[in-house]
């Protein structure tokens, strides 16, 4: 239980930093009034407010939130916000039942966008940085 409240809050703080660090991020929540809520089906949960660019949280539940990610339980919860391979996660919590979205699924689509900017920036390899193409079609013509 405690793993899970700390994620939630430590999730909040995360939010914060991308919006004060990221112009991409800030850009993204400019303009956006919505309040969403992450929960137990305990009753065990986290709000979070996105008003006038600024990202807020408090522990508790909100009465009228636009979405809420409830999980059964709060080890279930930990395991699917804190796996590495994230969305599959989510789905396979969907799939198990683990996981229920309730609310405006709308708002959840841009909640996901909101935690693209969470993930680490792409590691480009080495053969990917180079400036010089070969255009497929040359090396086709090449082979006639």
């Amino acid at each position: 239980m405690i793993k899970f409240k700390f994620l939630l809050w430590a999730f909040a703080q995360l939010l914060k930093r991308q919006v004060k660090n990221n112009p991409a991020c800030a850009q993204y929540v400019r303009g956006k009034h919505m309040l969403f809520q992450i929960r137990t089906a305990s009753g065990v949960g986290r709000n979070y407010t996105v008003h006038q660019g600024r990202i807020s949280s408090a522990a508790g539940l909100a009465a009228n939130p636009a979405f809420t990610l409830s999980f059964r339980s709060a080890r279930a919860g930990y395991k699917i916000l804190s796996a590495k391979d994230s969305q599959a996660a989510f789905l396979r919590g969907l799939g198990s039942a683990d996981l229920a979205i309730s609310g405006d699924f709308q708002e959840v689509m841009w909640f996901q966008g909101l935690t693209a900017f969470l993930q680490p920036p792409r590691v480009v390899a080495p053969y990917d940085r180079t400036a010089f193409q070969v255009p497929v079609t040359s090396v086709v013509e090449q082979d006639k």
